[in-house]
């Protein structure tokens, strides 16, 4: 299903959309507008997934799953001495 929408675009835009459209690269202006919106959702999509990740991490890091930088710092001076035993 599609729908009609109304949208206005600046001269730049627009020269960019027309030039897309006569080199062959997509059927109309419609379609170039589409392909846009299809880029941002899935930019957008990406960028809430990366979030989620973070916010999933920083969670896990408030929960106390991670070493902290000094205990951290010690285990791998205490690795890196019993390697070169």
């Amino acid at each position: 299903m599609t729908v009609k929408a109304s949208v206005s675009l600046s001269e730049s835009q627009a020269a960019f959309a027309r030039r897309l459209v006569a080199e062959g690269r997509y059927a109309s202006l419609s379609a170039v507008v589409q392909r846009g919106i299809e880029a941002l959702r899935a930019e957008t999509e990406a960028r809430e997934a990366e979030l989620a990740v973070l916010r999933a991490l920083l969670a896990e890091r408030e929960a106390g799953g991670f070493t902290g930088l000094g205990a951290g710092r010690a285990a791998t001076e205490t690795a890196i001495a019993a390697k070169r035993r």
